[in-house]
């Protein structure tokens, strides 16, 4: 099932392009990874796919039902958490526990699930006995983890992390890759990774659409599917 569909599209910041005439899709069930160097638009695709940034032309669609009939749901784990300083009021277990929200009602009353799920989804980030701990004094790579359990706590359809790996030592960056691929192979969800540790992750994914240097300066797309388009120009904004 095709989840997200970008046709044509151009993009780019003040009157400078970014991306002209760029066409990719993520299927459900499928591990794909977005890589290249910085200035590439990485995160820009993700914004497009997600309906955060609108093209300036062409056409970004996405599935409104996942393939259960049901709404379908995305969670989103974005590059930049410094938002969270040192007065951010919420703990850990408070935070991730919101993202049960995102399955029903904010006024409803949280049932015994919605408990379990977020004892999940932490343990499987590894935070479960810092869950009485305030966020803003975790530190980045503890923050990522809260941040990524959130998104799992809300078992969502789509999964899309921007860079998600910063701040982790290597064992954990390997455990949180076969954390996702479990998500992908057990329950069918579809992961789209940003990273620069390819080589790393290359043997569990489905995908991958790399963006390269051209010979002239910009970037074109290599994946092993549907992929094309012009991406960044050396130097601009991403």
């Amino acid at each position: 099932m095709q989840i997200i569909a970008m046709k044509q599209v151009d993009f780019g910041y003040r009157d400078v392009p970014c991306l002209v005439d760029a066409s990719l899709d993520f299927m459900s069930g499928e591990f794909v990874v977005i890589t290249g160097p910085n200035g590439a638009a990485k995160t820009t695709l993700l914004k497009l796919a997600l309906g955060l940034l609108q093209p300036w032309k062409g056409t970004v669609t996405r599935a409104p039902r996942n393939a259960e009939g049901n709404k379908l749901s995305i969670g989103y784990v974005p590059q930049q958490l410094a938002a969270f300083n040192g007065g951010f009021p919420s703990t850990v277990l408070e935070f991730v526990r919101s993202g049960r929200y995102g399955r029903g009602s904010w006024l409803r009353t949280l049932r015994p699930i919605d408990h379990q799920r977020t004892e999940d989804a932490l343990r499987q980030v590894g935070m479960w006995e810092l869950r009485s701990r305030k966020i803003g004094e975790l530190s980045g790579g503890q923050k990522q983890r809260v941040c990524i359990a959130r998104v799992l706590a809300q078992e969502p359809d789509l999964i899309v992390l921007d860079e998600p790996t910063n701040g982790m030592d290597p064992d954990s960056r390997f455990g949180f890759y076969d954390l996702m691929h479990h998500h992908v192979q057990a329950y069918r969800r579809t992961v789209v990774m940003v990273t620069h540790n390819l080589a790393e992750v290359k043997g569990y994914l489905d995908r991958i659409i790399e963006l390269e240097r051209k010979e002239d300066g910009g970037w074109r797309c290599c994946t092993t599917t549907s992929c094309s388009g012009h991406f960044a120009p050396a130097g601009s904004l991403h």
